[in-house]
């Protein structure tokens, strides 16, 4: 018989906002193949989905937790009476994958009490995977229990990345660290989804993954679920201060080498 986890009442919260906006952003992307050829292009539409989803999932979940905060990318933050309780929300990470008809991105919510990251879920629409965790419960795949990889040698290793592409000044320094992680490890993926990155360190797919221009709501809800996985999140100074845009998430065994090569490129 299979074992299917008793949820939380804030993750069933959740959980129904996110399928909510899910829906929406399916019968979107469905459309993005006929903007393919159109003079105006997906641009205009993509954003107009993102803005669907973010209404959608800021409806569901202030009305399940009216007192809350919310912030997500598209809109003006919301202070909560809460002020200490918030909802972190990216609702289509992957945008330039959606207007492009490449079936890789996804919806991201957290939980933030206290200034911890208490509860994430990234959920991958096209593929059907919903990751999610709780402080102290544990972290999973739909209903299965998620390990982060247990390797523990660069040479074995699949990282993932992040190119800073809309940040010149960020590229000369982007471009030293995979000039130093490159040859040290199998090898390093750019997918274009920070929320799935993590969700795949958390999964095990990828040993670690590193970027140096994300925002918070990128990478909120992967903070928690890599962590209750068992592997480590920081960012790049090995601090847990996410303002600074960086972020290492690794399965914990390789974060110290892997904080070594991109903290001194070139060295």
């Amino acid at each position: 018989m299979q074992f299917t986890p008793v949820l939380s009442p804030v993750m069933n919260v959740m959980i129904k906002a996110v399928f909510k906006a899910a829906r929406s952003l399916k019968r979107d992307f469905g459309e993005v193949g006929h903007l393919q050829v159109s003079v105006k292009g997906p641009g205009d539409f993509a954003t107009a989905a993102d803005l669907r989803a973010e209404k959608i999932l800021s409806e569901e979940l202030l009305k399940a937790r009216p007192t809350y905060g919310f912030l997500g990318e598209e809109s003006a933050e919301i202070i909560g009476s809460e002020p200490d309780c918030r909802w972190i929300v990216d609702p289509l990470d992957g945008t330039s994958n959606f207007m492009h008809g490449l079936p890789h991105f996804a919806i991201s919510v957290a939980l933030e009490k206290n200034g911890d990251m208490v509860a994430g879920v990234i959920y991958d629409p096209v593929k059907n995977e919903l990751f999610r965790a709780e402080k102290g419960g544990g972290a999973f795949l739909n209903d299965q229990r998620l390990r982060v990889s247990s390797r523990k040698k660069l040479d074995d290793s699949l990282l993932a990345t992040g190119i800073p592409f809309q940040q010149a000044a960020k590229q000369p320094e982007f471009l030293q660290q995979l000039h130093m992680v490159m040859p040290k490890v199998a090898g390093v993926r750019r997918w274009g989804a920070a929320a799935l990155d993590m969700a795949y360190v958390a999964a095990g797919r990828y040993e670690g993954y590193w970027e140096n221009t994300v925002s918070l709501w990128d990478i909120a809800a992967g903070i928690v679920i890599v962590r209750e996985a068992g592997g480590k999140v920081t960012d790049i100074e090995g601090q847990n201060n996410f303002t600074n845009r960086s972020v290492v998430a690794t399965n914990g065994h390789l974060h110290t080498s892997v904080l070594h090569l991109i903290q001194k490129p070139g060295k």
